[in-house]
């Protein structure tokens, strides 16, 4: 069995528990060590909850004392602001530990090519939660291109939309729903809506297709805020084609709504996170196809992932859930010295170096009169 920790997390914060949640799910990983929060009752009171053995005062405390134990963590699972994620990884990487960092990655470029230099070097895992990679027909959807079900992605029409921050609009930096962190660029980085969704935009598309965005433009709108609570993007690939993405944290009506859209020169395909069971998929001159995650038609291999049967709705928890069992496999492929070989796996910390690069070239564009920006 595998023991982990986190930083992060304490019981009222909301990803954190997501995250324990998800791991749950696989006997193979136990929590035995966090620094849940700066406020001890805080940290303690997770401490008793989950029965774990150790918890720290500071992350760099634990960090240190769990690289050195023999019987320390083989990974950290980071649920903090993104101002913290960096120094936090780089910590526990610089002592021989793994990490699942949530995302964005951290605030710059040469912050992410470093944890990615030094994950590489250690032969660590670093896992980044793009959550939405775990899904079981994000997997499927990855294999159908893949293997040629669509032929050649020609054009991608992609959306994250959310209402949760429309309150802002009407009385600018007065809302209750934009966390403290998320407004301040101190805290949060370049970007709001753009680093806090408009990231699993790129990653989705990107883990499906392959494709890699060559080039940018973006307008973003703040409506008195600091940073962006909307922006739209027009993205051109490595292959010439051209994909639209649209994420926005002020649309009316749309509560969680990553909707994709990947067309190729011999069909299409479609998801949406908030019916996360459903693939619809349109081969060139024929009726379009419902798939359903759980049935026996499903020809790709990645169909077999699924937890429950057909019409038992599969939903946050077990993506996450997903994303924590191919990591957990591959620390313990590393540790037996043998290699954890899968297609369809979890997002690396190279997806997150593609995320900070996404993010920077947005910004950049928004500021230059929506200019080209290369990636």
């Amino acid at each position: 069995m595998l023991k982990y920790g986190m930083v992060g997390g304490s019981m009222s914060a909301f990803i954190g528990e997501v995250h324990r949640k998800a791991i749950n799910f696989d006997p193979r990983a136990k929590l035995v060590a966090g620094c849940f929060s700066s406020d001890i009752e805080k940290n303690k009171e997770v401490q008793e909850v989950y029965e774990i053995d150790r918890i720290y005062n500071t992350y760099e405390e634990m960090a240190s004392a769990e690289g050195a134990r023999p019987d320390g963590i083989d990974f950290v699972s980071i649920v903090t602001p993104n101002s913290t994620h960096y120094v936090i990884a780089k910590n526990f990487l610089l002592n021989g530990i793994s990490v699942v960092c949530e995302k964005p990655l951290c605030f710059t470029v040469e912050q992410a090519l470093e944890l990615e230099s030094l994950a590489t070097k250690n032969n660590l895992v670093f896992a980044v939660t793009y959550t939405y990679t775990g899904y079981t027909l994000a997997r499927v959807m990855k294999e159908m291109i893949g293997n040629g079900k669509i032929g050649n992605v020609i054009a991608v029409n992609a959306e994250y939309v959310q209402d949760w921050l429309l309150d802002e609009l009407s009385d600018p930096g007065a809302g209750q729903n934009l966390s403290v962190w998320r407004k301040d660029p101190n805290l949060s980085g370049v970007s709001n809506c753009v680093g806090d969704i408009g990231t699993h935009i790129e990653s989705f598309v990107h883990y499906v297709t392959g494709l890699k965005i060559k080039r940018l433009l973006a307008t973003t709108n703040t409506y008195g805020e600091q940073l962006d609570l909307n922006a739209n993007i027009i993205v051109e690939y490595e292959n010439g084609a051209n994909g639209a993405y649209w994420c926005s944290q002020v649309a009316a009506g749309r509560l969680n709504d990553l909707y994709v859209r990947i067309y190729g020169d011999l069909g299409s395909l479609e998801w949406r996170q908030e019916e996360p069971d459903l693939l619809r998929y349109t081969p060139k001159g024929e009726a379009p196809r419902m798939i359903a995650r759980g049935t026996s038609y499903i020809e790709e291999l990645s169909a077999n992932e699924k937890r429950v049967p057909s019409g038992h709705p599969e939903g946050l928890f077990v993506a996450f859930a997903n994303i924590y069992r191919d990591v957990i496999s591959d620390i313990l492929a590393r540790k037996a010295g043998t290699t954890f070989d899968k297609e369809c796996s979890y997002p690396t910390v190279s997806d997150g170096v593609n995320g900070v690069k996404f993010v920077h070239a947005v910004i950049a564009s928004a500021n230059n009169n929506s200019s080209w920006q290369e990636i």
